[in-house]
């Protein structure tokens, strides 16, 4: 979806947006920039059918997302040079690992945000939710066997062709490339920053293993690096959702923004 979409109805126009982040959380004297996935238009009709850009698959990597987020932070400094205090870096899910990898090439960020990420590779959280199904009963341990032996299939075919964008993988807009690009632990760029980093993870994310996220303080306590808060959220999920019912949930995420901003501004 673009960031912006537009309704008609009644005879007036809405406008919706994709950005969770309520904008009256900001401060007066922040500058929010949210950069658009590649060959997306900045507004699109709401419900409209939209054909996903070839630009996109061909720079669907992580070394694409996050050379691209370099080039906006040093354009923006560049432009209004001395007008920043601080720069954050501000990444969710997917994000997370752009922001660690901007991390290693981007010095003059002085905040990050890693959010509902986790430090194994990407590839790592499948095997762990299939044995989670075995320990909740849902599965045996013989089909548990055949579906990681299938997806070691799935991974080697990945890994084989990874620069394909006309194979796709967990869903049609994931290609080979992207999965392919996405395949190392971010944690290994994470431990390269030596800038303060607000790692935010929930105890029901369904999409990252929490034991994956967990691997990220590890690895800073055995590093000896000192430059981490690790947050978890109980009962909040992927996009810091609580569910208080069947399919009825309490939003938090800005909830989240909230204890970030309170944390840069204490850093």
């Amino acid at each position: 979806m673009s960031l912006y979409q537009t309704m008609e109805e009644d005879g007036k126009t809405y406008v919706g947006t994709v950005v969770p982040i309520d904008f009256n959380l900001l401060p007066d004297d922040y500058l929010l920039v949210v950069i658009s996935k590649k060959g997306f238009p900045f507004i699109t009709e709401m419900d409209k059918e939209f054909t996903v850009p070839r630009a996109y698959y061909e720079n669907q990597t992580l070394a694409y997302r996050s050379f691209q987020a370099n080039q906006v932070i040093n354009d923006i400094t560049k432009n209004y040079k001395n007008q920043f205090q601080k720069i954050m870096a501000l990444g969710h899910s997917e994000g997370s690992d752009v922001v660690a990898k901007l991390g290693t090439i981007n010095k003059k960020i002085t905040h990050f945000g890693y959010w509902s990420g986790g430090g194994n590779t990407q590839f790592m959280d499948f095997v762990t939710f299939i044995r989670k199904d075995v320990d909740k009963g849902n599965l045996t341990e013989e089909q548990a066997k055949l579906k990681i032996d299938s997806l070691f299939v799935d991974l080697k075919d990945i890994m084989a062709n990874p620069n394909a964008t006309d194979k796709f993988w967990q869903g049609s807009t994931n290609s080979y490339k992207r999965w392919s690009g996405f395949s190392e632990p971010p944690v290994e760029n994470l431990l390269q920053i030596e800038k303060p980093i607000f790692v935010a993870i929930g105890t029901k994310d369904q999409a990252v293993a929490l034991e994956s996220a967990y691997l990220i303080p590890i690895e800073f306590i055995r590093h000896k690096k000192d430059n981490l808060t690790f947050k978890v959220y109980p009962h909040l999920d992927h996009v810091f959702g609580k569910e208080i019912e069947d399919g009825k949930f309490e939003e938090h995420l800005n909830d989240v923004f909230v204890d970030f901003l309170n944390w840069v501004n204490g850093e």
